[in-house]
């Protein structure tokens, strides 16, 4: 039984990469001084179209860094990916933060800064151009743009929701 469960998260961790954006030190302080934690902002994605967020907190940070990646296992979403780019253009809003995602050619890269930039690549996004307004806390430039990649439809998609074929969509 042991053996199985140690083999399962082998292909567990084989499955997902994942990636720590920012590790922040927070203390609470109380009757006997400052308690110290540590708060660990994880993405995991698969580079086929999955991406998931997660925060862990801990008193250590490896603690922090394994409860942000199973926090983000609970927390995957599904990323329409065409030709290694992004069907169209969007914008992901959270908060104070504004990230804006357009399709790019191939060979462009992917250009995008900090915690948007790790996203974009392990969701297997290949080529893309993007903009980043407003806040720059990583924890918001990060919901913003998973709530930008959320709202992408291929064009399948769109004619399957209006009952369409493809070509009378194009």
């Amino acid at each position: 039984m042991a053996l199985e469960s140690k083999n399962n998260s082998r292909e567990e961790k084989k499955e997902f990469e994942e990636r720590v954006i920012h590790i922040s030190r927070v203390s609470k302080t109380v009757k006997g001084g400052k308690n110290m934690r540590f708060a660990a902002l994880v993405v995991i994605g698969d580079r086929k179209g999955r991406v998931g967020k997660g925060i862990g907190k801990s008193t250590e940070v490896p603690d922090a860094i394994r409860k942000g990646i199973e926090e983000a296992k609970k927390n995957i979403v599904e990323v329409s990916i065409v030709n290694g780019t992004i069907p169209h253009e969007t914008l992901g809003e959270f908060a104070a933060a504004q990230i804006v995602m357009k399709p790019a050619a191939n060979g462009t890269g992917v250009i995008a800064g900090g915690p948007v930039r790790s996203v974009c690549e392990l969701a297997g996004i290949t080529d893309i151009r993007t903009k980043s307004i407003g806040s720059n806390n990583p924890n918001n430039m990060v919901n913003a743009t998973i709530e930008g990649l959320k709202t992408l439809k291929s064009v399948e998609e769109v004619a399957r929701l209006r009952g369409k074929s493809v070509d009378e969509i194009k």
